[in-house]
């Protein structure tokens, strides 16, 4: 019997596997960077040990995603020669010197000065450190910066010409760099991972409050987490409401493949739940919320909202990821309010260390940002389909000429591998978090504290002045 294997769903398959597992390390270090400046800036504001003893835990976590990040990085380059050979020919004058300028820019930057970070503490002076540490963090910033401006240049498209020869050649840098969707995804993604390292920060704190393990040191994390989701979780919620209004300007049918709307209408409701099916064009068992819809993207009642019907078959997205998708990321988006609705009230209440619920509702919301940044990357790329420069070149248009064959088998290799290697990353930063930031150990940065017996103070002791 033979099996028909097809290269372009394959190829699709291996490069969705290949960045979903390679976006959740940028989510992480983005917002883990940023998290330990602050943290040794503290450190040298007040004196206190425990803030440089929190950062010599989380910068060797910091170092082994860090790690995992650059590997499966890699990886993604050279799917672009294997898998998409034609994409790469035909756009490399655009794409090529953004990402170019990524390497040139952001990652030799942190590789840099990430051997201070790891291997500083006295070698180097503490305000040398520190510095690094912010050079580190903007370099982060900045690798966001180049990569979501390739990202979305592919979304929104501008500021080139295509050739005699098919190629793309640019003709405007400042528009291809600063493409019409680039802000809001840059915003929107950099707010995503400081949320994704306030609730992994917050779910470790949690975790050790509930233990009363290392509670001095929890307190630190704990507290400076909930700030994050008091403070920034609404922002993100604006930032959201922004880059979907972007989106229905330039990309309809990807906000049609969200809302789960058919029929352009005016007045249209929001579908909370539903199935939407393709080939019935109907979202069938939809639960409605009259006129919301509209007033969301129209930010009126009566606002016209156009429907899949208004593109033909072949150029609607896959309606039922995007549309269930992009309730994941929504709903965690949610939570991650409530939760700082929640701290607010127990940091009033003078609770917020003590509500034993509140800390299991953090331990239980660790992944939370990973599930939402997946789910949200999955809206972005899946939502564009069928095209891989919107409007411009079909993905159809862009796989190598290669077998269905050799694509499985290095799926199959990359699913194998991947588990194997990164499950062994993910076990030691299981390990760096059970052993915990107050035990006396060795190592390059110093000998460290011993773990101080709990101090029962209210929140603004306890994270050196911030104020919930």
């Amino acid at each position: 019997m033979q099996i028909d294997l097809d290269p372009l769903f394959l190829a699709r398959a291996q490069f969705a596997f290949t960045v979903s597992f390679h976006i959740l390390f940028p989510a992480f270090t983005i917002g883990l960077a940023s998290w330990l400046a602050v943290v040794e800036w503290r450190w040298l504001k007040t004196g206190d040990e425990r803030f440089k003893e929190v950062y010599r835990m989380w910068v060797k976590i910091f170092a082994v995603t860090f790690g995992m990040g650059v590997v499966s990085g890699v990886v993604l380059s050279y799917q672009f020669g294997t898998n998409w050979s034609v994409f790469s020919d035909k756009v490399g004058n655009v794409l090529g010197p953004l990402l170019g300028y990524e390497v040139l820019t952001a990652f030799f930057l942190e590789a840099s000065f990430l051997g201070i970070m790891l291997f500083g503490w006295g070698r180097v002076s503490p305000k040398m450190h520190f510095a690094s540490t912010v050079i580190v963090a903007a370099g982060t910033l900045l690798s966001a910066f180049w990569i979501l401006s390739a990202n979305s240049w592919m979304q929104t498209p501008q500021g080139f010409r295509i050739g005699a020869d098919g190629l793309f050649y640019p003709t405007n840098w400042i528009e291809i760099i600063f493409n019409p969707s680039f802000p809001y995804r840059l915003f929107h993604m950099v707010i995503a991972a400081y949320l994704t390292t306030a609730f992994v920060v917050g779910g470790v704190g949690g975790f050790y409050l509930l233990r009363q393990k290392f509670v001095p040191h929890a307190r630190i994390m704990f507290g400076m987490a909930m700030i994050m989701a008091v403070f920034v979780a609404p922002l993100q919620l604006l930032v959201g409401d922004m880059h979907g209004l972007n989106t229905l300007e330039h990309q309809p049918a990807k906000v049609a493949a969200m809302e789960g709307l058919w029929d352009t209408q005016r007045g249209a409701p929001l579908k909370l739940f539903g199935w939407p099916d393709q080939e019935a064009e109907e979202t069938k068992y939809a639960l409605n919320i009259p006129k919301l819809s509209s007033l969301i993207l129209t930010h009126s009642l009566d606002g016209e909202v156009k429907g899949l019907k208004d593109w033909p078959k072949e150029e609607r997205p896959p309606t039922a990821v995007v549309f269930w998708s992009f309730r994941i990321m929504v709903g965690i988006g949610m939570a991650m309010i409530l939760t700082g609705v929640f701290a607010a009230v127990l940091h009033w209440r003078k609770r917020l260390f003590e509500t034993r619920w509140f800390q299991w509702w953090c331990v239980v919301l660790t992944p939370a940002g990973f599930i939402a940044v997946l789910a949200g990357w999955w809206v972005t790329e899946v939502g564009r389909q069928p095209w891989i420069v919107y409007e411009v070149m079909l993905t159809a248009e862009s796989a190598s000429p290669v077998g269905g064959l050799q694509v499985g088998l290095s799926l199959l290799a990359f699913i194998i591998i991947y588990l194997l290697v990164f499950g062994a990353g993910v076990y030691y930063i299981a390990r760096l978090v059970q052993k915990g930031p107050g035990e006396r150990t060795q190592d390059a940065y110093g000998t460290h504290g011993v773990d101080k017996p709990p101090i029962v103070t209210d929140l603004v002791a306890e994270s050196g002045g911030e104020h919930v």
